[in-house]
């Protein structure tokens, strides 16, 4: 029963991550006009990483469903940089 849990609480704490990533750039994108703009991009960035961190150590030990969200979760946040970079 722990490995259950560990793998509950593992997918729990990348899908908050994965949250606060994307609500990170929502805040980025109505700042883009505004002189807050990069430090909300800082922020964005900060958060995305900590949520791909997140979600790595979730991939571990997820289940098949949970592994395929968190691929969902992680090729999201892959497209929000790749955004970044265009």
């Amino acid at each position: 029963m722990p490995y259950h849990k560990n793998k509950q609480q593992a997918f729990q704490a990348a899908q908050q991550g994965y949250e606060q990533a994307i609500d990170a750039n929502e805040t980025r994108l109505q700042s883009v006009d505004q002189a807050d703009y990069g430090k909300e991009l800082a922020h964005l960035t900060q958060e995305v990483n900590e949520a791909y961190q997140q979600i790595d150590k979730a991939l571990e030990v997820a289940s098949e469903h949970q592994y395929e969200q968190l691929k969902q979760y992680q090729n999201q946040l892959t497209q929000i940089m790749s955004e970044l970079e265009q």
